[in-house]
This record gives structure tokens, C-alpha cells and sequence, in this order.
């Protein structure tokens, strides 16, 4: 299991309203530290923590932060009408389109998904593989049938 993902910024507040678009719909609060941001989900009492958390930071080496290439943080949303309120909302926040919702040839028929970038250039999905939502072929899923 994932405890946690740390991307780098330098722009905690164009970063904060980015992230501030779509996490809180995912169900991440967020505790805005001196450290930078912290995303966890809220914990009930006697209920686990739910991982991963998403924090991001200025590098702690003191560099300006950078982008990873070929590295991307995925988030699962509900369903394809969230992924496409989320990519939208992304984008009025400052993010960049790295790829609009949609389905991908390359992948599985169920598999739905927006791509963006944050405002310091870290890669972000968007994606929903629900049971109800139509397929890249307009069929529904053959176990959701009665």
C-alpha cells in the first residue's frame, strides 16, 4: 500500500488553489503548514486512516522544484461526469490540460481519464472505471447486467 505521495513547489499558493479545486471533492482535507500542504482524508474515531496522503512541499534540499518526468499522481473519482467537473475545475484553478477526459485506445474499455498539470508542472490524472458509466465501445459492463 501507498502511505503517501510528496510533490514539489515553489508556489504553495498557486499550488493550494489548484489542489483546493478538485482534492476536497475526493474527500482530502487539507492542513496548510509552514512545511507547505498536507491532503489526508479525515479519520473517524476507531475507523483506519485512509492512504494515500498527498502532500505538497518545497524541496526540502532547498532547489527549485521540478517536475518528474514520466512521473504522475492518479486520483480515482467517482464516476466520468466527476472526472469531467474536476479536470474543468482544475483548469479554472491554474492547471494546465495535459490531456482532456476521455478514453484511451491504450487502455481498458472501462478505464476513463483527464490528465492535467499542477502549477509547477507535476503530472496529474483524473480517472473512473465505475460500473454504470458507459464504456469507450457504449456497451455496459457485462457483470453489472441482471
Amino acid at each position: 500500500m501507498i502511505g503517501y505521495v510528496t510533490v514539489g513547489a515553489d508556489d504553495i499558493e498557486a499550488a493550494k488553489r489548484f489542489y483546493a479545486a478538485f482534492l476536497p471533492a475526493l474527500g482530502y482535507g487539507v492542513e496548510d503548514g509552514p512545511e507547505g500542504l498536507s491532503y489526508v482524508h479525515p479519520v473517524q474515531p476507531g475507523q483506519p486512516a485512509m492512504f494515500p496522503d498527498y502532500y505538497v512541499k518545497p524541496p526540502f534540499n532547498g532547489q527549485p522544484a521540478s517536475a518528474g518526468n514520466g512521473c504522475m499522481t492518479a486520483f480515482q473519482a467517482q464516476n466520468q461526469q466527476q472526472v469531467r467537473a474536476l479536470h474543468a475545475a482544475a483548469l479554472a484553478a491554474g492547471g494546465q490540460d495535459d490531456g482532456p477526459p476521455g478514453f484511451r485506445d491504450a487502455y481498458g474499455a472501462d478505464f476513463y481519464v483527464g490528465y492535467l498539470r499542477d502549477p509547477q508542472g507535476n503530472k496529474i490524472a483524473l480517472f473512473s472505471c465505475h460500473p454504470d458509466d458507459p464504456r469507450r465501445d457504449g456497451q455496459i459492463r457485462a457483470d453489472t447486467v441482471p
